[in-house]
């Protein structure tokens, strides 16, 4: 597996890479690209909606030529220390830092002086752009703003909004490591449920929509393919980094001391018995035309740590799973990605609002639910049923899907060109 960018590079290029590499993680950087992936999408399908006449601009009141307020300067010079207050303390600490970046940035360690330059650089930029705007004049104008031109503040409430609810589910999920080291459960890069940050996003989306006038069913039907799109291209950070987010032992596969993966054998019943003691197991061989990677993979220097150390490995990741697992992300990586494009495809057949928003909530119940079926996570005791959080949550949404398509009335029914074009 690849962690950080500096195992990823010495991958792919066969030469040592600069510690400092290791900083950036390949799990992040594959969210970015979710996010990206998932603004884009959303944004064609909210201008595509306002050209139906859906989705109507905001009209705000902005100064223009004004000088710079004493309020806009502290803000500014305050977002300057916290940059030069974080990246000053990186430099001659990256040995500590790089392991776990998410838990720095979430601590109080810094430097001081570099902060302080920071916010003289980033206070003063932000005095002088005012004063060049500055006009003789200053005036008040009308600017017409559409759901579209908001995309900044969408990605950033989905991105703390979907954290924050991923982080927390997570927590009740697996309450029992939680309650032992909280704070690095909830700072750490790994232990992030999906469902969880799709449901509190949705509801700040609510909240946000109805502060800027926005009609909240055709936000959910615009967004919908992105997040479907953003959800596989995190699975592939999942599946890149080794997070955890694997699915139950395949016995058929075991570990060599060296961290190769290789067939299981008659002799190795012991060894497979004493590591799956307790663990849901499936012994299934690849059949000569599938590549053994599809079935089992054992995540050597994955980011999470776990398993048994691999022999002769040196630095920070050196953990391998002694047994093959089924390697879950990639299923779902493939799969959600694939129904993106299905999703991008019938985009324009959907003459119903919340028709979108109905198919993704029954697309991506299905596919979780399933994919529940070969992973391991706590089950609560129902008495003569024993779900996941994730399969109770997948019915959920599975049946709020159904509900809207079959239920649901469109209020409003579009309206076709009657929207005025963007002048932005």
């Amino acid at each position: 597996m690849y962690p950080d960018f500096q195992y990823l590079l010495q991958s792919l290029l066969g030469t040592p890479m600069p510690e400092w590499l290791s900083i950036f993680k390949t799990f992040g950087f594959l969210v970015a690209l979710s996010f990206i992936g998932a603004a884009w999408a959303t944004s064609q399908e909210l201008i595509r909606k306002e050209k139906q006449g859906l989705l109507q601009p905001e009209i705000e009141i902005r100064e223009v030529g004004y000088p710079a307020t004493a309020q806009e300067i502290i803000i500014s010079a305050l977002l300057g220390f916290l940059i030069g207050f974080k990246l000053g303390g990186i430099y001659g600490h990256m040995a500590t830092i790089s392991p776990d970046p998410m838990g720095y940035l979430l601590s109080l360690n810094g430097n001081i002086l570099i902060g302080l330059v920071g916010a003289a650089v980033i206070g003063y930029s932000k005095y002088y752009e005012k004063k060049k705007e500055a006009l003789p004049e200053p005036k008040k104008i009308k600017v017409a703003v559409y759901p579209h031109d908001l995309m900044t503040e969408i990605v950033v409430i989905a991105a703390v909004g979907g954290l924050i609810g991923a982080k927390l589910f997570n927590a009740f999920e697996t309450w029992d490591d939680f309650i032992k080291d909280p704070i690095h459960s909830l700072t750490s890069s790994s232990g992030l449920t999906f469902l969880g940050g799709l449901i509190t996003a949705t509801i700040c989306f609510y909240f946000y929509t109805r502060r800027h006038s926005i009609p909240f069913r055709h936000m959910c039907d615009a967004a919908a393919p992105g997040i479907m799109l953003a959800y596989g291209i995190g699975r592939l950070g999942c599946q890149l980094s080794g997070d955890g987010d694997w699915g139950i032992y395949n016995s058929a596969y075991i570990t060599n001391p060296d961290g190769t993966l290789r067939a299981a054998t008659a002799g190795d019943g012991q060894f497979i018995a004493q590591m799956t003691s307790g663990v849901p197991h499936l012994a299934f061989s690849a059949p000569t035309w599938m590549p053994r990677w599809l079935v089992a993979m054992n995540y050597p220097h994955n980011v999470g740590h776990e398993g048994m150390a691999i022999a002769g490995c040196t630095g920070e990741y050196c953990s391998v799973l002694p047994v093959g697992v089924f390697p879950t992300p990639i299923y779902e990586a493939i799969v959600c990605i694939l129904l993106f494009f299905v999703l991008w495809a019938l985009r324009r057949r959907f003459t119903r609002t919340l028709q979108m928003f109905g198919t993704y909530l029954i697309m991506v119940g299905v596919e979780r639910f399933l994919v529940e079926l070969i992973r391991v996570n706590y089950k609560y005791d129902w008495g003569f049923i024993h779900p996941t959080q994730a399969e109770i949550l997948s019915v959920v949404l599975v049946i709020i899907g159904a509900g809207l398509l079959l239920f649901y009335k469109d209020k409003n029914p579009p309206l076709q060109n009657t929207a005025t074009t963007n002048a932005a």
